[in-house]
Parts: C-alpha cells; structure tokens; sequence
C-alpha cells in the first residue's frame, strides 16, 4: 500500500448558491518519506470556508484593544498567568523556528508564508478566554483557592480522566470536525497551516474552544469539587496541555528513539511531532489528542507513522547553497528576527514603546553577545534549486564604528566566511558586513588571507549600483550626491557622468576625491556647487544629518545609496527605499520582513549573491571589483526580480 494524502474539497457550481459537491482527492505515491508532499502541494486559506456561528472571537472587533477586556478582572494573578503563558508560546515559536531553520531533525519541508503568519496573529485569543474563565472560576469556587501542594490521589484522578473521558471525547470530537459540515464552518481554519508551528495549535474558531476547554475542565474541576486537588496536580496539568500542544505542532522531532525502546508500551500513550504533522499533511488519520492508543483501537492510525518518525530523527542539518551575512542593528531588533517575535517579524522594523518593558530580556540578550562571538542561523529559504541561508553575526550597528570593536568583528566575519566554506556553500554574501573599507576593505581581506577559497564572496555593489541607475526618474540631468562616499557612491557618479547627467558635490574635499578617481571619464559633468536649488534629486548616505535634510527644497526625491534608511522628516519630499527589488513568487518560505523592507521586497546585496550562485559566476565581487552592471541589471531582471516603484510616480 502506497502512503497516501486525502483532501476534502467543496466546489461550489455558482457563486450565488449554496449548493456544493463534496469529494475526497486521494494521491498516492511509492515514496514513504510523507514529509515531502508539502513541497508539491500548497493550500491557501485563511479562514473557514463556510463560517458558522461562534466561529469568530466576540472581542474581534476590538482588534489590538481586545486586552481592554481585562480591565475589570486585573489582577496580579492574572498577569502572571497571561505574560507566563505568551513567554511560553513564543519561546515556543523561537526554538521551532531555529530548528527547523538548521534543518536538523525536520518534519515538513514546505516553508511558511505570511498568509499563515497573518492567520495565526491571534493566538493569544485563547490566552484571554482561559485568564477570564480562570479568574471566575477562582472567585465563585474560592474552595480551589486553598489546596495543598501535594496530594497523591489527587494526581491519579486527574491522569485517569485525562486517559479516559478526556482523550477519548477528543477523538470522536476532532473525527466530527472533520464532517464536511463542521470542517468547512470551523476546522478548516486550522488546517490551513500545512506547515505547522507552536502558535497554529491554538489557532482555531472561538467554538471549538469552548469545546476544548470544557474537555480539558473535567479533571481540574472533578479534583476540586472532590477535595482532592493539589497545586501540583491542576498546574501540572495545565502545563502538560501546553506543552504537548506545543510540542505537537512544531515541525521537528524531539524524542529519542530511546525513550521507547525503553518502554515500548509509551508509543501507545505519547505522541510524538511526526505523528500530528501527519494528520496535518494525511487529514484522515492520527486523531488523538495526545495518547495514540485511540488511533490503534479505532484504525485510524496512518501507517506510515513510524516511518516518518525514523526519517525525521535521521535527518541532518541542512548544507546552504548561498549564505547570506547580516548583523544586528539596535538592541531591539533582535524581536523582529524570523527567530523572535513572528508578528513583529511579519512587518517592517520599526522602534516599539512597548520593547521596552523588555529590556531584562534585551539585556540579557546583549550580555549573551559578548559571550557566544559566533554567527547563528536565523532564516532559511528555497529558490527553485537553491537553498538559501541568512546567518547573524551577534553585533550592532554601532559598534561598527568603533575602532577597538574592528578586530573582533573581522574575526567573527571570517570564521563565518570558513564556516559556509565548510558546510560546501558556494556564495556568501557580505551584506550588512560590507561596512567600508575602514573595517574589511569591502570583504578583500578575506579572499587575500585565504587565496584558496571555493566559496565566492559577493557584495553586491554592481546590482546596488545598477537599482540606483534605474531609480533615478526618466529626463533627470542633475543629481546632489551627499554623504560618505563609499564605493558604491564612486561607481554611481561614474555610471551618472558617462550617461551624461551632472552630478553635483558640496564639499571640496568630496570633489577632489571623485575627480581622481573618474579623471577624465566625468567628462565634465562633475561639479561641485553652493548652490543646489534646481537639483531635486538627492542620492544620500547614511550619514546626512536632519539639518542637511531639511535645506532640500520642496518635492526633492531622496534616493539612500547606503545600506540604512533615510528617517522620513519632510513631508513634502519623497522617500525611496534603501537597494532593494521585489523578490519573485517562485521564492519559498518567506514570512518574515528583511529590516525595514516592505513584505518579498529584498535587499541588492542579498540578491546579488542569489545571482551570483544562479549564474555559477566564478569571481568575487569585494575589494575594488565592480561587475558589469548592464548584465547584472539584465541577469536579475531574468530571474523575476522587478525594480520598485520610485515614489514621485505612485503619487503622481
């Protein structure tokens, strides 16, 4: 018998009828390894396809108000209860979100994408139904309020009604959901996430947690109604919930293959990661809540369970093709990381007032990056044949320019540089690394000090250049260029004075150091001038400070040639973004921002060494060295990159 992957599908014949035929899609394939239908097979939808009553939460449409909800019921309990539960969730999140980044021990190989990101933002609906039901409980039962920490019979009780009613009542309830008739007014919400993730386990219609609380009720209460309790055994129980809830969802293997060889008996009472991903990617098979014996008893466990789990366990972390080198910029940023808050993540970075109640974890954060001096995979991703990496180095944006931190921050660069040389990557792209040639000399160091590396280092300045060229509006003559000049700004002015443009400095000094370098090539269209007045488009460094900012003249065009953003102080002026270009559909796994980027916009220095690797280019791209830019254009153009959209055209 071949594996096989069953879908319930509803086709409506009009779309102003209500009647639908229901069918069953059955694909079936010699190979064993399930976790790979994934990648076949992708299923949008972002709520129940039929919403029934109670689908929706009550609070909805409070939105982000929804907490006010609590105002009347706050209490230091019950403050405790929701930021231990969130922490817990998100650590959650964080830890799934490495692992399966690494690749070590992955279940599914399909990525996640922001429509599930966006589905799953309200988890912490649960959180607010459980701290209110918790807090009545508390104060009309005040009899729960006075238990001992310890009882024995207590804490059988509460596992013999979780094996029995609970588990039990949980499967014919989940067999039900999966009724044509429940399934698409309620569970389908659920199994919208193919690719699981810690926060999908609580992601489901405000019925079916009515349902679910009152089946997960029955232990607590019978053990305080009965005088029973103890504090152990209700938050003991409370906290196996969560955990194996957690556990289930979150897309690696982490049991041993030793705890059941141990005691084989174990398989019929634990579940494990592989066996609910199955019924995520299987649908009609591994039912139970967390004890699989109900499965076995009914026939309904999938039989390529334990294949799967073997297959899991055996996997390996995953070899890059292309890596891509970034570092940190504020300590705050850390949240917006694929690895920290998923919802900040999701959007563009921005400073929060709110992370700053974090600060006892930002610190602690900070004082770990003197500590662990090494880089850390933070995202993964798939471009028809390529994998794709982006590794972090533990600094910030500040201490690049610090002359003591340049030792340190070079070693770290280069041992990342050996590390992606090791693991067979053949493009690693400097990224934000590429600060200068103050610290590294635009990443040459590395290549003169190893001569003999496979791995081709990348920049990406040609394609920064070449996004530049091609973000200045049609007709323009005449450009400022303000700011260090780096290397990219160098190649910039040429590429402007050989397609006959002016391009104005402000300093003396700027001008002396252009002028040698273009020499003749500026063919006169290298100035330098007091007066910009007539100029109305500025390419701009990170360094131009708000008061230069402020002299530009009403509706100038501000273009940064630097890899950090311009803060947006005049409103009668327009904003490009920092190099960056639409990323196409064909990239996988996209769910999070890159910096302040819009969402699947990336950054040229990211993209270039996608290209790099693509086009099996054999040179670096560091030091001095500039590509051809017309074929990096053409190259990145032909892999389904496109240019944004320059502001002074989408509001005109």
């Amino acid at each position: 018998m071949y594996p096989t992957l069953e879908l319930e599908c509803t086709i409506y014949t009009t779309p102003y009828t209500t009647k639908r035929l229901n069918f069953i899609l059955v694909i079936r394939s010699p190979s064993k390894a399930i976790s790979s239908y994934p990648s076949k097979l992708v299923v949008h939808q972002s709520m129940a396809s039929e919403p029934g009553i109670l689908t929706d939460w009550p609070w909805k449409p409070l939105g982000s108000f929804k907490y006010i909800i609590l105002a009347p019921w706050i209490t230091e309990s019950i403050y405790s209860i929701i930021v231990g539960d969130e922490k817990g969730c998100d650590l959650w999140i964080s830890l799934s979100r490495y692992r399966t980044t690494k690749g070590t021990n992955r279940i599914v190989d399909k990525g996640i994408e922001f429509d599930q990101v966006d589905r799953e933002r309200n988890w912490d609906d649960q959180i607010l139904f459980n701290a209110i039901i918790f807090y009545l409980g508390n104060k009309y039962f005040p009899e729960g309020s006075h238990i001992p920490i310890w009882r024995t019979d207590g804490v059988i009780i509460t596992l013999l009604l979780h094996a029995g009613p609970v588990e039990f009542l949980y499967y014919w309830f989940h067999r039900a959901l999966h009724h044509h008739y429940l399934y698409s007014r309620y569970h389908s919400h659920h199994h919208s996430s193919i690719v699981t993730e810690p926060s999908t386990s609580v992601t489901h219609p405000f019925a079916e947690h009515i349902v679910y609380f009152a089946l997960f009720i029955i232990p607590v209460s019978t053990v305080v109604f009965t005088g029973t309790g103890s504090i152990i055994a209700i938050a003991g129980y409370i906290t196996y919930i969560d955990l194996m809830n957690n556990m289930g969802h979150c897309n690696f293997e982490l049991i041993p293959n030793w705890v059941f060889s141990i005691f084989p008996p174990l398989k019929y009472i634990m579940y494990t990661p592989s066996f609910h991903s199955l019924h995520h990617t299987q649908f009609r098979t591994n039912y139970s809540l967390f004890m699989p014996i109900y499965d076995y008893i009914y026939g309904t466990m999938d039989k390529s369970s334990d294949t799967l789990y073997k297959i899991s366990l055996q996997r390996k972390e995953e070899t890059p093709n292309v890596v891509h080198l970034m570092h940190l910029t504020t300590p705050e940023s850390i949240y917006h990381l694929r690895v920290g808050f998923p919802y900040l993540a999701s959007k563009p970075y921005s400073s929060a007032w709110y992370l700053w109640l974090l600060w006892p974890v930002t610190l602690s954060f900070m004082m770990l990056t003197k500590i662990y001096r090494r880089s850390f995979v933070v995202e993964r991703n798939q471009f028809h044949q390529l994998r794709l990496q982006t590794w972090a180095i533990p600094n910030f944006r500040e201490q690049y320019h610090l002359k003591w931190q340049k030792e340190s921050i070079n070693n770290m660069i280069e041992e990342a540089v050996l590390e992606a040389e090791e693991k067979g990557a053949s493009v690693l792209s400097l990224g934000l690394m590429n600060q200068g040639k103050e610290l590294n000399r635009y990443g040459e160091v590395y290549v003169k000090k190893h001569p003999q590396l496979k791995v081709k280092l990348v920049d990406g300045s040609s394609l920064a250049v070449a996004v530049l060229l091609n973000s200045i509006p049609k007709g323009t003559t005449q450009v400022l260029l303000r700011g260090n000049l780096t290397k990219v700004a160098f190649a910039v002015a040429f590429s402007l004075c050989q397609k006959g443009i002016q391009v104005t400095v402000l300093h003396e000094d700027e001008y002396e150091k252009l002028d040698i370098s273009l020499g003749t090539k500026s063919e006169g269209k290298l100035v330098i001038s007091k007066s910009y007045s007539s100029c109305k488009v500025w390419l701009v460094g990170d360094d131009l400070t708000e008061e230069k900012q402020r002299k530009a003249n009403k509706g100038t065009l501000f273009i940064p040639f630097s890899q950090f953003p311009l803060k947006n102080l005049r409103k009668d002026c327009f904003y490009h973004t920092t190099p960056a270009m639409q990323t196409p559909k064909a990239l996988e796994n996209v769910d999070s921002c890159e910096n302040w980027l819009p969402r699947r916009v990336m950054s040229v220095w990211r993209i270039a060494g996608i290209l790099h690797a693509l086009e099996g280019w054999e040179e670096h791209e560091c030091g001095y060295t500039i590509s051809n830019i017309d074929k990096v254009w053409e190259t990145c153009l032909k892999h389904g990159f496109h240019p944004l959209t320059v502001p002074t055209q989408s509001k005109s």
